[in-house]
């Protein structure tokens, strides 16, 4: 999975943007190019277009702005920032001007319907719905020479990644155009309607049952998806739409899958030097199931140097400034492996997410948080300091910005171990996206809902157990204490965002625990806009804006 390259350029365009064609184009015949027509006629085409999909997939956690040139910027505008901060806990630490992370602390008159970023963030995803579609659409061509199991492999990831797709598209916009064709030159459309979330999430809950049926148990290779991520998934769409029974049978079902289980004892590269079970998952070299990581329901592949490996920037957004900090006027740390890497800083926890732990959790360790620096720069050292000893992070007061002495998760740390490029802006280890951990957190919530407190304290009680914090009892459990414990072990991972909307609490929770944003969100900032461009193309039929846009 490592080395594919994207080979559907073609399959980038998606019917819901303002793209135009002529009819010239419409009758092309490119013959000697990579196109849908000449690609999609055997099984190793598909399995091509699949990977580019998946290309597709892993920029979420890439760049998403856009150069003069009109070229992808991979280095800035972190694709999930609508869905990681201006939430409970997490919040721009160093937020550039105009840019998306500015945008989710300050709100207002910044979000907007004609924002680079709410227009970009739509289009990608439109964009991966119309690459699953072709996939989908061209598979039924009974010319093609494979088995019955093979496509029906590579069309449950293609509709899985569908949902997926729509699932971002609900948490973020609420009633969108519902497409499940292909979309070419000649079906663009000016006619979309904004399809009802329950409608769409009808049609997720049809792509993600036929995923879970059709694909292996095991990914064909390390970076595509098994069939649990499905069940995880339709755990989660359960407990959106409110039935409760149904996530709490995907979820244990799950849970009690005998090829995913916690991991709960140290191992793998650093299993020798200190360190904990939770955060050995975490580190580069024990991401993927082949390395060790039971827990790990869904890797993203990286690799450095190498055509194709693909990129993101999630250290570079959540690991703080750290090169900055001054100690009797001079700079004592700098860029390292030990230190973490190069970040920038634009993420930071808010305090009240560093201070959801308790004593001896230790997912709230210097393990997993950064709690304080190594001197490491000989030629700035303070009076009387010597390499190696540190700087703490900052333990009191309230999120601000600039504050570059502020902890951050260690959770996305990495850098080459090449000294000429330890300032690398991007990141290019494997990486956790989806593990049993969240699973246990929506068993839990499934169970609370359907009054079955002493069972959602037991399953509450296996993760906290793992982490070594004090264990719990049902009289302890409350909607809000699992947000809680959703912050305390997924920190930096889940789509916080989403989490609070379909629970209902984003409004309350954001203006109670975000010191920045919290005074300035109203009910309208639940949902972003449509993007105007979007409206404005759809030239034959009125779409409707969000409500306060």
């Amino acid at each position: 999975m490592k080395r594919y390259k994207l080979y559907l350029l073609t399959l980038l365009f998606a019917g819901l943007t303002t793209s135009s064609c002529k009819d010239s184009y419409l009758t092309e015949q490119p013959l000697n190019i990579i196109a849908p027509d000449n690609l999609y006629v055997n099984k190793a085409g598909f399995e091509a277009g699949l990977y580019g999909l998946y290309g597709l997939v892993r920029r979420e956690r890439a760049g998403i702005g856009s150069t003069s040139s009109g070229s992808i910027d991979l280095s800035n505008d972190l694709a999930s920032t609508a869905a990681m901060v201006g939430v409970d806990n997490a919040f721009s630490l160093f937020p550039a001007s105009g840019a998306p992370e500015q945008v989710f602390n300050e709100f207002g008159i910044l979000l907007n319907s004609t924002n680079p970023y709410v227009r970009s963030v739509w289009e990608w995803l439109y964009q991966v719905i119309n690459a699953a579609n072709t996939i989908i659409d061209r598979s039924g061509n009974p010319a093609i020479n494979w088995s019955a199991t093979e496509k029906a492999q590579i069309v449950g990831e293609a509709r899985l990644i569908r949902a997926w797709a729509y699932r971002h598209l609900t948490f973020l916009y609420g009633d969108v155009p519902l497409n499940i064709r292909e979309s070419t030159g000649a079906t663009i459309r000016t006619d979309w309607e904004r399809t009802p979330v329950a409608d769409v999430r009808k049609q997720m809950e049809a792509d993600l049952l036929f995923a879970e049926t059709n694909m292996a148990e095991l990914a064909p290779l390390e970076g595509r998806m098994p069939r649990a991520v499905a069940t995880h998934y339709l755990a989660e769409l359960y407990l959106t739409t409110g039935d409760n029974a149904s996530a709490k049978a995907k979820a244990q079902s799950l849970i009690s899958n005998p090829l995913y289980k916690l991991v709960t004892a140290r191992y793998g590269v650093r299993k020798a030097l200190p360190g904990t079970a939770f955060t050995d998952m975490f580190i580069d070299g024990n991401t993927n199931r082949s390395q060790g990581n039971t827990e790990a329901l869904w890797v993203v592949q990286n690799e450095y140097l190498s055509a194709g490996g693909e990129n993101n920037i999630l250290r570079r957004w959540w690991v703080n400034r750290y090169d900055r900090i001054s100690v009797g006027g001079k700079t004592p740390v700098t860029f390292s492996v030990d230190n973490g890497g190069r970040g920038i800083g634009r993420f930071g926890i808010t305090r009240f997410g560093l201070s959801l732990y308790g004593t001896g959790d230790e997912r709230g360790s210097y393990h997993a948080l950064r709690l304080f620096w190594l001197m490491n720069n000989a030629a700035s050292l303070p009076t009387g300091a010597k390499l190696g000893d540190t700087v703490r992070t900052a333990q009191t007061g309230l999120e601000s910005l600039n504050n570059q002495n502020w902890p951050n998760t260690r959770k996305w740390d990495w850098a080459p171990a090449v000294a000429e490029d330890v300032q690398q802006s991007s990141t290019y280890n494997d990486q956790m996206y989806l593990r049993l951990g969240e699973t246990y957190l929506l068993l839990a919530e499934a169970q609370l809902k359907l009054g079955e407190t002493d069972n959602a304290a037991v399953t509450i009680n296996t993760l906290r157990t793992r982490a070594k914090a004090k264990l719990i009892t049902a009289a302890d459990l409350s909607l809000d204490f699992i947000l809680d414990e959703r912050s305390r072990e997924l920190i930096t991972e889940e789509h916080r965002r989403y989490t609070l909307i379909r629970t209902g609490k984003w409004l309350e929770r954001t203006k109670k625990y975000n010191a920045l944003a919290g005074n300035k969100i109203t009910e309208r900032d639940q949902l972003l806009p449509i993007p105007q461009s979007v409206i404005d193309a759809n030239l034959t039929r009125k779409m409707a804006q969000n409500p306060g846009y």
